[in-house]
């Protein structure tokens, strides 16, 4: 969920971020000073819900709500004010609420529990096995600290949401490197460390010498493959995860069910 808050005072508006941020520590929200700044990252990102104050220099949270309806019909506008007198206006533009300053944490959790269009939940985290093996946040690349932890990722997403031991990953992906244990430990850290920076934590369960993904947590072409989805973007051509030897087997599999169809 992507959360825009504009309140040209300072104050004000790291008083109505904290708030927000309290409620919805993991989703992403994005603060401006001016209107125009908003309305300009609204052209070029999809905005779920946008807070706004309504009084601001050069636009005011009126104006600025209606041009943001022109890029996504569909975007919860929640007026905070300390002035009753623009209820009408906000009727009129259907927003979705309409706060009272002082923001605190309890009037935005209200909010969002109502919102006039409640929000699908998306899975933020996309995988590609089909060709070489990618992750994307957001639709965005995401990087991580080592270059073996995407290897890791990738060798659970195979195991398809099987509890991988220590012993089983180090075997396969960490035979011939020296350390092999404790850098497999540091490989580990980082995987879960940067699912959770992004807010994807529950996309990983470990335990104590067990690691595997939460497969209803991801969206991958190659659950959905299995699954039966007719979907171009999702079809096998005969390459899946090519960087990695540990996918041939299931490769193999993948190519002589293709054969058959």
């Amino acid at each position: 969920m992507r959360i825009i808050a504009v309140d040209d005072e300072k104050i004000a508006l790291e008083a109505l971020a904290g708030a927000i941020k309290a409620i919805v520590a993991e989703d992403e929200v994005v603060t401006f000073r001016y209107p125009e700044d908003a309305l300009e990252y609204a052209k070029e990102n999809l905005c779920d819900i946008a807070f706004l104050d309504v009084e601001m220099v050069g636009m005011s949270g009126t104006e600025l709500a209606e041009e943001l309806k022109k890029y996504n019909s569909e975007i919860n506008i929640v007026f905070c004010t300390g002035y009753g007198n623009y209820r009408d206006k906000a009727f009129e533009l259907h927003a979705s609420g309409y706060l009272m300053k002082p923001i605190t944490p309890e009037k935005v959790k209200n909010e969002l529990e109502n919102l006039r269009r409640p929000i699908s939940v998306k899975k933020r985290l996309k995988v590609q096995t089909f060709g070489n093996f990618e992750v994307y946040i957001d639709d965005k690349p995401l990087n991580f600290k080592y270059r073996r932890t995407k290897e890791l990722f990738a060798y659970l997403v195979d195991r398809g949401g099987s509890m991988c031991s220590v012993g089983e990953i180090i075997g396969i992906l960490f035979e011939n490197d020296s350390g092999r244990e404790e850098y497999f430990q540091k490989i580990r850290r980082d995987l879960i460390e940067t699912l959770k920076e992004v807010g994807c934590s529950d996309a990983i369960l470990h335990k104590r010498g067990m690691i595997g993904v939460v497969v209803t947590e991801i969206k991958c072409d190659y659950y959905d493959y299995l699954n039966g989805k007719k979907d171009l973007s999702i079809s096998y051509f005969g390459e899946y995860m090519s960087q990695y030897s540990f996918a041939e087997n299931t490769n193999a599999q993948l190519y002589a069910k293709l054969k058959k169809q």
